[in-house]
């Protein structure tokens, strides 16, 4: 079963000190930023990525993208920009709104090399294009997309207010965000069976499938200080989004947050 729930929350003020734990939390115990820290994670696990978000979902991943892609239906976009594309599912799965133009952007070259030969396979090169680049830097003009999607990736941002500001400015007036993150139930029992399958079995088969000690083990604690809810509406805000709202989905597991650019 598949529960939801569509709000306008009240904002409150980000709590500066989640902010920056979320920016410190890195994959590996070494030295480097938390932007090349990301980078090499996803390079060392491109080649299982797919295989290990379908199974660890149980293919729920599928439903959150279509209905993620279903909230720029009314919008009708005709350029769209997909940031930490990865290895292209949601730009793929974009083609569904009949788009002209579709660019994703990641850091990882492991993963862009994958999603390209996904796009080739489709016959979409001409109308999917993907390019390595910062999200936090992007190497476009003001006002440049209908809309911009975020799957997964806000988390991963060294600096997430930067991060939504840049997105902000190459969306054109009138254009809208979208956003599929994980987020944190609160309810009981569906808490503590969510942090018992995060803590325990994903980093385990995770670790077992990719052979990445750390990969599986970042998203838990990744999870656990981004200031998911009405902390994240609220940077939004910061950002420059107005109309900022939150649907959740499975449980409260994951949310779609969108926002307009006035």
């Amino acid at each position: 079963m598949n529960f939801e729930l569509t709000r306008l929350l009240p904002l409150r003020p980000v709590n500066t000190t989640v902010e920056n734990k979320a920016e410190k939390v890195k994959p590996y115990n070494e030295q480097g930023s938390k932007k090349e820290q990301v980078a090499n994670m996803f390079n060392n696990i491109a080649h299982k990525y797919d295989f290990l978000n379908r199974s660890l979902s149980m293919g729920i991943d599928i439903i959150w993208r279509k209905k993620a892609i279903a909230q720029l239906k009314e919008l009708k976009p005709k350029t769209i920009l997909d940031v930490a594309t990865g290895t292209g599912d949601v730009a793929l799965e974009a083609m569904s709104l009949n788009p002209e133009r579709i660019t994703g952007i990641d850091i990882s070259v492991g993963m862009l090399e994958l999603g390209r030969q996904k796009v080739a396979k489709r016959n979409l090169s001409q109308k999917i294009e993907l390019l390595e680049g910062d999200s936090e830097n992007l190497p476009f003009a003001d006002n440049n997309f209908d809309a911009v999607t975020v799957a997964f990736g806000v988390r991963n941002f060294e600096n997430l207010l930067k991060g939504l500001t840049e997105i902000n400015r190459v969306l054109r007036p009138g254009g809208k965000l979208v956003v599929l993150e994980f987020s944190q139930p609160r309810s009981f029992p569906i808490k503590q069976l969510y942090w018992f399958y995060f803590n325990n079995i994903l980093p385990l088969f995770g670790k077992m499938l990719s052979k990445d000690d750390s990969a599986y083990t970042y998203l838990p604690e990744s999870v656990k200080v981004f200031p998911d809810g009405a902390q994240f509406l609220s940077v939004m805000k910061q950002a420059g989004f107005a109309e900022s709202r939150q649907k959740t989905l499975t449980f409260g597991i994951a949310s779609i947050y969108t926002g307009t650019k006035p």
